[in-house]
């Protein structure tokens, strides 16, 4: 008798899909300082939505998926224009004008915004346990922040303070913008639509992408590409898979644990050892993402029941 290969547990493959979207994009933060000393910030930021547009159609065509219905293309659109667009160049500047901990510490004031937004625009619930945790990895990331940016190695200006704030309003929008279409269209779909349209919103960088590819060193353009492939089209398509699966508020609580991944990368990838208050700040936000994803066991066992009892009412 031939036996056919158990698929895994859904919730399984929504974890799986969080901690690749989290250890992608704290990964963007390494690369960007490379590719951000060759490139400006709107060029970096095409250069980088090319990269990703090319993985991710390809992966459509082949998966042949086609067009999004009409029901999600408003998502996609303010999605594409507000956080694949908008964020990244406002993002890539920033950081050109403020440390990387204190950039740090502001875009992640966007999950406490996102989770405020869902319940004002989507009716989701704001638990004590969600808002604890969030609050305990905000702590964390101000500590990140503050430990990162006390070595006088950066700069801090009003504009590049405005840029981060900027960004985190733009990653929040554009996440609440996406929840509603990922009720008509696939992950994929989505995001390979948001990234086509956040694309041609920065093709008036076009001519300083093509005056400085020339002339930036190889590595430069390399993480550039990385940044395309894998913390946009790889981590954006498993961040709408995990948010067609779960409440905005709730995964937007997850990215606390960036800033803690970023300083063990750092550690390991650039050799810049952290220190303790560094770590502390790293243990405090993931502390805080464990408060936020813990489910109590009797929870747990009737989210479990209610999908057996609708099946029975519904004999």
């Amino acid at each position: 008798m031939k036996t056919h290969p158990r698929a895994l547990p859904p919730a399984f493959l929504t974890v799986a899909a969080v901690c690749c979207t989290v250890f992608a994009w704290a990964s963007a933060f390494v690369s960007i300082r490379s590719a951000g000393a060759a490139y400006s910030p709107g060029a970096l930021a095409l250069g980088r939505l090319l990269a990703a547009s090319l993985a991710l159609v390809t992966l459509l065509l082949l998966r042949r998926e086609g067009l999004p219905p009409r029901g999600a293309r408003r998502g996609i659109l303010l999605s594409g224009l507000v956080w694949f667009g908008g964020y990244t160049v406002a993002l890539n500047w920033g950081e050109r004008l403020v440390d990387a901990g204190t950039a740090s510490l502001l875009v992640n004031t966007g999950p406490i915004l996102m989770a405020l937004l869902a319940a004002r625009l989507l009716g989701e619930a704001l638990p004590p346990r969600l808002l604890t945790g969030m609050a305990v990895s905000f702590a964390g990331a101000v500590v990140v922040g503050l430990s990162m940016s006390s070595g006088g190695h950066g700069s801090t200006s009003v504009l590049g303070v405005a840029l981060c704030l900027l960004a985190a309003v733009a990653y929040a929008t554009g996440v609440i913008a996406q929840k509603p279409a990922l009720s008509f269209g696939t992950p994929l779909q989505i995001t390979t639509y948001s990234c086509l349209i956040g694309t041609v919103a920065c093709l008036p960088f076009t001519g300083q992408l093509v005056a400085e590819l020339p002339r930036a060193p190889l590595s430069a353009t390399l993480n550039m590409v990385y940044l395309g492939v894998v913390p946009t089209a790889l981590a954006f398509t498993t961040w709408t898979y995990a948010l067609a699966r779960m409440p905005a508020g709730k995964l937007g609580a997850t990215t606390y644990a960036v800033p803690a991944i970023v300083v063990l990368l750092s550690w390991i990838l650039l050799g810049e050892v952290p220190a303790w208050l560094t770590l502390l700040g790293g243990l405090l936000c993931l502390a805080g993402v464990a408060v936020s994803r813990y489910r109590p066991r009797a929870q747990k066992a009737a989210d479990a029941r209610a999908p057996q009892a609708a099946g029975t009412q519904g004999r």
